[in-house]
């Protein structure tokens, strides 16, 4: 990742306020962080959910003067999750989140190394009917892929640009990456970049 954006734009460059007055496409110039984006919806009276990635899409279309994207649906109202105590045969309800119940027994099933990744959180969510037991299978017979590196999602930007940044500071403190990390948010994104 190249921290210095610069010889694409003049020093005198800075990121605008974001205002009701940007264009869309100055919007999509610049990173913004969600809080910021919700904060602009809820001023211009626009959803303010759906991911930071459909919000901005609806931010970028209503500044430009545009038809807005679909609203996506709201999520389904909470449904029962799972209570202690809980044990291999317990089964997997739908709509149950990774939640501290499920962390404990995995904890103590599967040992202190064990966290909620990739893998564990779409059996989770896809997998309704299951039990925890199988669940425990399923992270074991992951392990090979989970250690393999992945890619990091695009609306995971700060964690991308991080993950780079240490990559190629592996002596550097998190203290120097969050620095890093504030002076490339203040540049405009790259053509072509989202």
């Amino acid at each position: 990742m190249n921290e210095n954006r610069t010889t694409s734009t003049t020093a005198a460059e800075s990121r605008p306020p974001l205002t009701a007055g940007l264009t869309g496409a100055e919007l999509l110039r610049w990173y913004w962080t969600l809080d910021e984006l919700t904060g602009l919806a809820r001023t211009m009276g626009i959803a303010r959910h759906g991911g930071k990635t459909a919000l901005t899409a609806r931010l970028a279309a209503a500044l430009d003067g545009l038809p807005l994207p679909a609203v996506p649906a709201r999520r389904r109202p909470a449904t029962a999750q799972l209570a202690d105590p809980v044990d291999g045969d317990t089964v997997i309800p739908p709509g149950q989140r990774c939640s501290q119940v499920l962390r404990r027994y995995f904890a103590e099933a599967i040992g202190p190394g064990f966290h909620f990744d990739a893998f564990m959180r779409d059996f989770i969510a896809e997998n309704p009917g299951r039990t925890l037991a199988d669940a425990v299978a399923h992270w074991h017979a992951t392990r090979p892929d989970a250690a393999r590196p992945r890619e990091i999602a695009e609306q995971f930007e700060f964690n991308r640009f991080t993950s780079a940044w240490h990559r190629e500071n592996p002596a550097g403190t998190r203290a120097q990456a969050l620095e890093a990390w504030y002076a490339h948010r203040a540049l405009p994104k790259p053509p072509g970049t989202a």
